[in-house]
């Protein structure tokens, strides 16, 4: 079973969309849908229970909690979640109907001992530092790619229980930077990879950063990426030659990203 994970805030006029797109998975395997409404403040519960009621054939579990910010809302959804995969996705996003049944595959070839799964996105392609295995088709993603650029955007990946096993959850006391985060540190004990395939759209098709959402603050990324630069030093997993690299390269970015955005 596929534990899927939805934080909800003020999603009123998007989360039909992604849990359509959920409904509409060519996999035949079983899932359970978790809902997280996070102090909404419109009229995201009555949707929500009202989608509820006209799908009972869908497996849909609803938390209403006070508002705490994306990863407190996805770590309450994990502490209900029973499958054997997990897999996010945020309110404002859609998976394309083929996005669990080809990441599964993955994830299920024995040969390859896949932990986590990501995919492409809206307009995203394959960039350095990452590269497509002649022999898998597939890229392998580790910490030090990941430091240079991230890939994975959210509601891409998928993952095996015993991620959340060996590494725990997001870091409820970090806004910003926070998949990345989660992200680096899944990278310490488990094997991922990002299948090169466009299988979901993400914001109706927008940019990553620049444009709205908490992305759109440059500003405040920059500092949760610089957590995370120091995270990885703090706990042995660069040393201080590479933290410095990172550190520096990190910021020679943000000075770009205003400029990038316009694009």
């Amino acid at each position: 079973m596929i534990s899927v994970i939805i934080p909800i805030y003020n999603s009123e006029k998007t989360v039909v969309k992604a849990l359509d797109s959920v409904k509409n998975q060519s996999w035949n395997g079983e899932f359970e849908i978790i809902l997280v409404n996070d102090g909404s403040t419109d009229k995201s519960q009555k949707i929500l229970e009202i989608y509820r009621q006209n799908n009972p054939q869908m497996n849909i579990i609803l938390i209403n909690q006070e508002n705490g910010g994306v990863s407190k809302a996805r770590n309450a959804a994990l502490e209900f979640a029973n499958g054997e995969y997990i897999a996010l996705l945020d309110a404002d996003d859609e998976w394309l109907p083929e996005k669990t049944e080809r990441q599964m595959k993955i994830l299920l070839n024995h040969s390859l001992k896949a932990d986590f799964v990501t995919a492409l996105w809206n307009d995203e392609g394959v960039v350095y530092p990452y590269v497509i295995d002649n022999h898998t088709n597939l890229v392998e993603i580790t910490l030090k790619k990941l430091l240079i650029k991230i890939t994975g955007q959210t509601s891409t990946a998928i993952f095996k229980r015993k991620v959340l096993e060996n590494t725990g959850q997001f870091d409820e006391n970090q806004r910003y930077s926070e998949d990345a985060n989660f992200w680096m540190r899944i990278s310490a004990n488990n094997r991922m990879y990002l299948l090169p395939e466009k299988l979901v759209i993400a914001g109706d098709g927008k940019k990553s950063f620049g444009f709205s959402g908490l992305s759109a603050n440059l500003k405040e990324m920059e500092k949760g990426i610089q957590k995370n630069i120091r995270e990885m030093y703090q706990t042995n997993r660069i040393n201080f030659p590479e933290y410095l690299f990172y550190f520096v390269f990190s910021k020679l970015k943000y000075l770009l990203r205003p400029f990038r955005a316009k694009i």
